[in-house]
């Protein structure tokens, strides 16, 4: 699990699972299909990637497709990310 694929499921885990809640997730576990994540926790986990992250995430990538599975958020991030400059 590469570092922002923890740091999602972490997020989600901590922010949006009741304590005693036994669903797991993983990369690919549905969170907004499976009701984990509604549609005002997308809203804060959007706003968590974009300032961990430093990335904008227009609202119309910001989907509820582009937010089911903790695998397509962190594409998401990538998509957005800004090449590292050489040199840096």
């Amino acid at each position: 699990m590469d570092d922002i694929t923890k740091a999602v499921h972490d997020y989600v885990v901590r922010e949006y699972l009741e304590e005693g809640d036994e669903r797991e997730v993983t990369e690919t576990t549905p969170l907004i299909s499976g009701g984990i994540v509604d549609s005002f926790s997308m809203v804060s986990l959007k706003r968590f990637l974009e300032k961990k992250y430093q990335v904008q995430i227009p609202d119309a990538d910001a989907t509820p497709d582009a937010f089911d599975t903790v695998q397509r958020i962190v594409a998401l991030v990538h998509r957005f990310q800004k090449p590292a400059t050489v040199g840096a």
